[in-house]
């Protein structure tokens, strides 16, 4: 039980380390977006972030652990990522650069909602229900952010559907 509780807490202290890499890369990615859907809902995620990072810091407590973040390389990677696409997102249109992003965001959105997910299978193991249940929650948030991405998603491919269709009649027509 005692290995179990501290990959427990190697394994939040690498989601507090991801979720402080967040908090500085989602102001970024509001500012990039340009459909106000997408813009409102990383404003609304950076919000649900600093609640997560609370989380986190009670489930420490609850473990009597040391509230202490170690580097997490993967979000490390996914964050370059997003700062890439969107430096990346400039040269082309508006809706294609928003999908670009979401893409990011959906590729760290499912690494949180993984890592949550195995850290909450391990409180659940150890018996630290408590824990379990503040990871349960940001997990949900997780989920719920990933579905909301992908509603935005589709709404912007419809949008550019209909613009490539459209410039395709106007050719013909010419």
């Amino acid at each position: 039980m005692q290995m179990l509780q501290e990959l427990l807490v190697s394994e939040l202290q690498d989601l507090l380390h991801a979720e402080g890499q967040l908090l500085k890369a989602l102001p970024k990615m509001a500012k990039a977006a340009h459909d106000p859907r997408l813009k409102t809902a990383f404003e609304a995620h950076l919000k649900e972030t600093e609640g997560q990072v609370e989380r986190l810091n009670q489930a420490f407590g609850l473990l009597d652990a040391k509230i202490e973040a170690k580097s997490c390389k993967a979000m490390l990677g996914l964050v370059a990522e997003g700062e890439e696409t969107i430096k990346e997102g400039k040269e082309n249109g508006n809706d294609i650069a928003d999908l670009a992003l979401i893409v990011a965001a959906q590729k760290v959105e499912h690494y949180e909602i993984s890592g949550y997910g195995s850290a909450r299978a391990i409180a659940e193991q150890i018996g630290g229900a408590k824990v379990a249940k503040l990871l349960s929650q940001t997990e949900t948030e997780e989920e719920k952010a990933d579905k909301l991405l992908t509603e935005i998603a589709k709404g912007l491919m419809e949008r550019a559907a209909d613009l490539a269709e459209q410039g395709t009649h106007a050719t013909a027509t010419r």
